[in-house]
């Protein structure tokens, strides 16, 4: 999907330094190998790091594959427009409701509160 963006984008671009960033943009995303080495002191610990390689691996395939959303809460912020338009029938929806809308805040709180 985000290849296909790509390649729309670099035929629609008019201008050299941008046709050139999404050239290497899609060649970083259509292809390549990798070769992880990965150390550890047993083999059990050794499995472990595998099975977190292969989990990266595998969210990057996917992420690759269907799209990437922003992170850092901005979806969940994003997600609050569907809810501010959303009218609940009585007072008990309302609340449940402004519930949803304080969870989707509360990650890019703590984004804030902790950063220096």
């Amino acid at each position: 999907a985000r290849v296909n963006q790509i390649k729309t984008q670099i035929e629609t671009t008019t201008s050299d330094y941008d046709k050139e960033k999404l050239q290497e943009r899609l060649a970083k995303l259509s292809g390549g190998v990798a070769v992880c080495y990965i150390g550890a002191a047993s083999e059990m610990e050794m499995k472990e790091k595998k099975d977190r390689v292969d989990d990266a691996l595998n969210a990057t395939r996917a992420a690759v594959e269907e799209g990437i959303i922003p992170g850092g809460g901005v979806a969940y912020i994003r997600a609050i427009n569907a809810l501010d338009k959303l009218k609940g029938e009585n007072d008990d929806e309302n609340t449940g409701i402004a519930i949803v809308k304080r969870a989707l805040e509360e990650p890019i709180r703590q984004i804030v509160y902790f950063s220096p």
